[in-house]
């Protein structure tokens, strides 16, 4: 079992003076308030100060790095920079036992979602070792993933028939199960697609959405979370993680959790509300301008069929695609957090 430091030991060897340390970090989307309000400030301001500048960070983003998204944590893990962060479901390819982190459905608010997090946690970190060559370091949410269509819906069965672009796996298998058509469409080509008819909605937060222009091209906002909380996954390389004094891990670990992770999750409850209000006028936008969407009031009905959906066929198909003892751990650790079972025989 992994022991964890006391805060009197954190805090003797956060007073060791550090080793100088360059860190080379390609954050998430540059243009989302996640990388501009957290991870930015915290890697190039926050830790560098907290570190009485011993370590220093040059920060890029993977969109500036024009990468992949699932090249994102497979280049961490060769080493080719030291810290990385993008969405966990981007990697799932490599690892579909990933899906388990962020389930669709399950947690409404965002006390609920850290909870579930932290119940994943030691799961994510095993599949970021051995898949990744990497340690993580933090957790942090997106807004929920919300359905934006550029078409009349009034409730959730009205997505069936319809081209829907997904933002994880499990959230596609989820859409074929309703009877829409899951879509592979990257986030930076949603507002075209939505334009031209490729698809008819998209999932992704609210907040996104609103930054990158959606309600340009959607008209009906439906706040069911589809997508669940799009968990930002930030890890650093094994070998440089391991090459790191005790002092110099301490002090990243702790400022992370605080100067981070905490802050990221405090806000993310408001945002939801604030982004709705900024997406449909329903309310004050201290984001700027509201906008004029339609927004889908959801029912118990569609919360229960999605949830029976989501019970039924999305987390035992997940369970097959993950195979070995994945949905064990996963009953025994989130499923209890949230209140579901998979099915395992």
């Amino acid at each position: 079992m992994k022991q964890m430091l006391s805060t009197a030991a954190i805090a003797a060897l956060a007073a060791t003076p550090l080793a100088a340390q360059d860190l080379s970090v390609v954050g998430s989307w540059s243009g989302l308030p996640l990388h501009k309000e957290f991870e930015r400030p915290f890697w190039t301001e926050t830790l560098p100060a907290a570190s009485n500048g011993a370590i220093s960070v040059s920060m890029t983003t993977h969109g500036e790095m024009n990468l992949g998204v699932a090249d994102v944590y497979r280049l961490l893990g060769q080493g080719v920079y030291d810290v990385a962060m993008t969405v966990a479901d981007y990697a799932v390819a490599d690892a579909p036992a990933l899906e388990g982190l962020d389930v669709p459905l399950v947690a409404l608010s965002a006390d609920e979602a850290r909870a579930m997090v932290e119940a994943a946690r030691p799961m994510v970190e095993d599949i970021y070792r051995d898949t990744f060559n990497s340690h993580v370091l933090a957790i942090a949410p997106y807004p929920p993933q919300v359905v934006f269509c550029n078409a009349e819906v009034t409730e959730l069965a009205d997505l069936e028939g319809l081209k829907v672009r997904a933002s994880g796996r499990m959230t596609a298998k989820f859409l074929e199960a309703l009877g829409a058509e899951g879509v592979n469409v990257s986030f930076a080509e949603v507002p075209g697609a939505l334009q031209k008819g490729v698809v008819d909605c998209a999932v992704t937060g609210a907040g996104s959405g609103y930054s990158a222009g959606w309600w340009e091209v959607s008209t009906h906002l439906m706040p069911i979370p589809l997508g669940g909380w799009d968990s930002v996954v930030t890890a650093i390389n094994l070998d440089k993680w391991n090459s790191l004094d005790e002092a110099t891990q301490a002090l990243i670990t702790s400022e992370i959790r605080t100067g981070f992770e905490d802050a990221a999750w405090t806000v993310a409850q408001d945002a939801l509300v604030e982004d709705i209000a900024c997406l449909t006028g329903n309310g004050e936008c201290p984001a700027g301008e509201a906008r004029s969407m339609t927004l889908v009031e959801v029912s118990e009905a569609d919360f229960q069929k999605a949830r029976d959906i989501l019970v039924s066929k999305v987390l035992p198909d997940w369970a097959q695609r993950a195979g070995g003892d994945w949905a064990e751990r996963w009953n025994a650790s989130v499923g209890e957090v949230v209140g579901v079972t998979i099915a395992t025989n």
